[in-house]
């Protein structure tokens, strides 16, 4: 069985007790310590994290035609150990997924996950506006220790609209992930296209995420942007 907890905000530790399996991004490892010697080895994972062959492949198709291209490796526990993973110094947020919940993350931003969360791509269907809106990961829980670990560029701001019913807009390069109360409760897209993009005035805010007051969700977004998209111009 594996815990998450995080280090100093910048490190997940991740405990292990007797034989297990944990998903991480490719290169994460920093440090682990075990009873009696290393229990513990890494493996390259060439397809997927999918337990057959051709979902497996399948998703590794998916992942590559969308832009959620995952790198990961598998780590398998031969008994207890305590093992340490981070990246770039980013931010790390821990979430425990009940069974059938799901939240939807960009790939990019996945440090860590337990063999209970399902992993798949999914389309959503607005990636002509941005470079992170066509297609997002999810994770879903599917046993009673789906922890699931995600990466922030600095210090992340949670906004929820589960009991105020209020609208929230965000970046879509600015966000993390999502989870809604029901279903994946992905997000309408926003344009403020007009002349100005044409020659040059653009406000950079072209585009949005919006999550209206019927459809209760918790976004959590990064103090960071990613560069990429669409930039209309003309000079």
């Amino acid at each position: 069985m594996l815990t998450f907890e995080t280090v100093n905000e910048l490190t997940l530790k991740v405990t292990c007790r007797g034989n297990d399996v944990l998903f991480t991004k490719a290169g994460s490892f920093i440090a682990g310590s075990s009873p009696n010697g290393k229990n513990y080895r890494f493996e390259k994972l060439l397809l997927g994290p999918q337990s057959s062959f051709g979902q497996a492949a399948l998703g590794s198709l998916l992942r590559r035609v969308t832009g959620e291209n995952l790198p990961l490796m598998k780590v398998m526990f031969g008994g207890d150990s305590v093992t340490y993973y981070a990246d770039y110094g980013q931010h790390i947020l821990i979430y425990k997924l009940a069974v059938g919940e799901t939240v939807s993350v960009e790939s990019e931003n996945i440090l860590a996950f337990t063999q209970d969360c399902e992993y798949n791509v999914r389309f959503i269907g607005c990636g002509v506006i941005s470079q992170k809106g066509l297609a997002t990961s999810t994770l879903t829980g599917t046993g009673n220790n789906a922890y699931v670990a995600v990466l922030s560029n600095g210090n992340p701001i949670v906004l929820s609209n589960l009991q105020s019913r209020e609208t929230i807009s965000v970046d879509p390069d600015a966000v993390i992930c999502w989870m809604g109360q029901s279903g994946y409760c992905d997000p309408q897209v926003k344009t403020d296209l007009s002349w100005k993009n044409l020659i040059g005035q653009a406000s950079g805010e072209s585009y949005a995420f919006e999550w209206a007051g019927t459809q209760p969700v918790s976004v959590i977004i990064q103090p960071s942007e990613r560069r990429g998209g669409i930039r209309i111009g003309m000079d």
